[in-house]
């Protein structure tokens, strides 16, 4: 049963393009294909993975071994999930570490820092309007462009810890809101 798990997960791992979401249909199917348990279950398994920290692929995969061999195959089918993800990053690395000194990687990397600073924004922008219903300009968007303001002084004028600046946000959050 392990090497099955490890063997299973593995091609789940060699395919986890687009995210931890996109992989839970692949990992559903595998399943259900091996007859390991029922989709009641696998739902089950997929919410407590999802509350958990960390990606939710490898928690559905770590509770599904756990589910079916116990902590061997918790650690077998982590391991497999993880493992193709593992080597392409060594072998980037690898190739990186080759090729860093070069005058267009440098600059490409360079070229890349204004998109993703903006594919960022935008998607703080898309975040903080969706779910309004309305006007965008309300009480609560001012309470949450205060929040936001008030995060951004703290974390670059004076240097404050971002996991202090994430509690008093959520306490800012309890006292507006």
């Amino acid at each position: 049963m392990l090497w099955e798990l490890l063997l299973v997960f593995i091609k789940v791992g060699l395919v986890s393009f687009g995210g931890g979401y996109a992989v839970i249909t692949l990992i559903q199917r595998e399943v259900s294909e091996k007859g390991w348990m029922g989709s009641g279950a696998f739902q089950e398994i997929v919410s407590l993975a999802g509350m958990a920290p960390g990606s939710i692929a490898t928690n559905t995969a770590t509770l599904i071994g756990y589910s079916k061999a116990g902590l061997g195959g918790a650690i077998a089918a982590t391991v497999g999930i993880i493992l193709p993800s593992l080597i392409i990053v060594i072998c980037i690395a690898v190739f990186f570490l080759k090729l860093q000194s070069n005058d267009w990687v440098r600059s490409s990397f360079y070229g890349l820092r204004p998109i993703v600073t903006g594919l960022i924004l935008y998607a703080a922008v898309h975040f903080a309007f969706s779910g309004q219903s309305g006007s965008w300009l309300s009480w609560t968007m001012a309470g949450s462009l205060l929040i936001c303001g008030g995060c951004l002084v703290l974390v670059a004028k004076y240097k404050v810890h971002p996991f202090a600046v994430i509690l008093l946000s959520a306490v800012a959050g309890i006292v507006i809101f």
